[in-house]
């Protein structure tokens, strides 16, 4: 439930304890890269008045006013998993002094899953959460629990107990005091650290036994480019919310820039849907609204248009702009929203990738000034948090949440003149480079089907497309 992200419209370019769940994840300073672990890596921090949100220098941080106490390290502990889910893990938390906010304690202090609901439904009460929220809320703990219980993972209880305690404050904390996501956001590392936050909410839902990266080496290549000063882009297609967390997850073994590092082209609904809104301050975007929802209200489309055009810009000087000095790597999904079963047969498949979306990205990235890639990326991670079957218009879509194997796979690279440079029609060009890339996203979405559903495993590589489990 991290981040929906789309396309813009075609006309833009350690050990837990067994009686209460307590401070939430707060980091002293933000990692440059994650290692591969099954604990919750957390230092606790007292701070006194409210989060406020400000926009400095073009990044996005959150300020703790009155702080009245002093951050205090907790040792993490490792704790092996024999799922190699990598999910269980342990906490140990300071104990806490007075004067702490009374809007946090109702989450964090609580000992039991009936104390989350009842602290729910108390600030539902004294007016502090709208209804409809409230619900969400609820239905979210219930679907998480569920999920987590039936992964096998070892201290599941507390597991869904210490995530869903820090998930519903950190959305109760957003309610009270909402954060404004600018076009361009930074993932929000400290005081709290979103990004971890997020990575170990979706952890426990990965069955790493079932779960493959295609293509590691690739991965490697790209990592190699950027380092050098080249930008990169993936054009994937797109299943969950957790996308980000997934891809994340699966290559902060072997490539942890990458997965911090990744900027996500990001949809509307997901820097506005209260659920979804903590999550997405993990993670660097580019806020767009997708071309899907552009006419949900008919009264918003030209203030939408232009909001896309500020994100396009943006996106053009972070891909050349010299104090960057390039070594962007860009996410985006070209088909403008999540794939959706066929009606009939009720089978996933990448969704079509729009023309102009792939060819508004090259042209960006070849007009940077700075050396530029453009990779296939499929993703199979739809089980653990479908979509709705159709495209709702309001915020508020109910989250199935379930545990899973998943899979990400990057083709090489395809550069658009040795595929369509011959052409001289623009328009056959475009749509003969588009097909190239989802052709090549579609490919490696079938083996990576094969070896999850079909429970082929590593069998079902090809001389294309090598499937391994690099955290093993």
């Amino acid at each position: 439930m991290l981040i929906l992200s789309a396309s813009p419209s075609s006309s833009t370019l350690s050990s837990f304890s067994s009686s209460h769940i307590s401070r939430p994840l707060i980091s002293s300073s933000s990692s440059s890269s994650a290692s591969f672990s099954t604990s919750l890596p957390v230092v606790a921090v007292k701070a006194g008045a409210r989060l406020l949100s400000i926009r400095k220098l073009r990044c996005a941080i959150f300020c703790a006013s009155k702080v009245r106490g002093m951050a205090e390290i907790v040792e993490e502990k490792k704790e092996s998993n024999s799922t190699a889910a990598a999910a269980a893990a342990a906490v140990a938390v300071s104990t806490s002094e007075n004067h702490e906010l009374p809007q946090l304690r109702a989450f964090l202090d609580a000992r039991t899953g009936e104390d989350l609901l009842s602290a729910i439904r108390k600030a539902v009460e004294d007016e502090k959460l709208p209804l409809n929220v409230a619900e969400g809320m609820e239905e979210l703990y219930q679907n998480y629990r569920n999920a987590v219980l039936q992964s096998g993972v070892p201290k599941a209880d507390e597991i869904v107990l210490y995530n869903m305690a820090l998930v519903l404050d950190r959305i109760f904390v957003d309610v009270k005091d909402p954060f404004e996501f600018s076009p361009h956001h930074k993932a929000i590392r400290e005081p709290f650290d979103y990004y971890k936050f997020g990575q170990n909410y979706i952890r426990p839902l990965l069955d790493f036994r079932s779960s493959y990266v295609g293509n590691i080496s690739v991965f490697g290549e790209i990592e190699e480019k950027l380092k050098q000063g080249d930008n990169v882009v993936l054009m994937s297609n797109h299943q969950s919310e957790a996308d980000p967390a997934v891809i994340a997850l699966l290559l902060e073994s072997k490539h942890p820039y990458i997965a911090e590092n990744i900027i996500y082209v990001a949809g509307d609904r997901v820097i506005t849907d209260p659920l979804c809104k903590p999550f997405s301050m993990g993670r660097n975007l580019l806020c767009v609204y997708s071309k899907k929802h552009m006419g949900d209200d008919p009264k918003l489309v030209e203030k939408k248009k232009r909001a896309n055009t500020r994100s396009l810009k943006e996106m053009a000087v972070l891909l050349r702009y010299i104090c960057w000095g390039g070594s962007k790597l860009i996410w985006i999904a070209p088909s403008g929203g999540r794939d959706r079963p066929n009606p009939v047969t009720k089978e996933w498949y990448p969704a079509p990738f729009d023309a102009s979306s792939t060819d508004n990205m090259r042209r960006l990235v070849e007009h940077a000034g700075v050396p530029g890639h453009i990779y296939p990326l499929a993703i199979l991670c739809y089980d653990i948090m479908p979509p709705p079957p159709q495209v709702e218009k309001n915020i508020g879509e109910k989250r199935i949440i379930s545990f899973h194997g998943t899979g990400i796979s990057v083709g090489t690279k395809i550069d658009f003149h040795e595929v369509a440079g011959a052409l001289e029609d623009p328009e056959e060009a475009k749509m003969v480079y588009t097909k190239a890339l989802y052709n090549s996203v579609n490919q490696q979405y079938n083996v990576l089907n094969s070896a999850i559903h079909g429970k082929q495993g590593q069998e079902a590589s090809t001389p294309s497309i090598s499937l391994s489990q690099p955290w093993q």
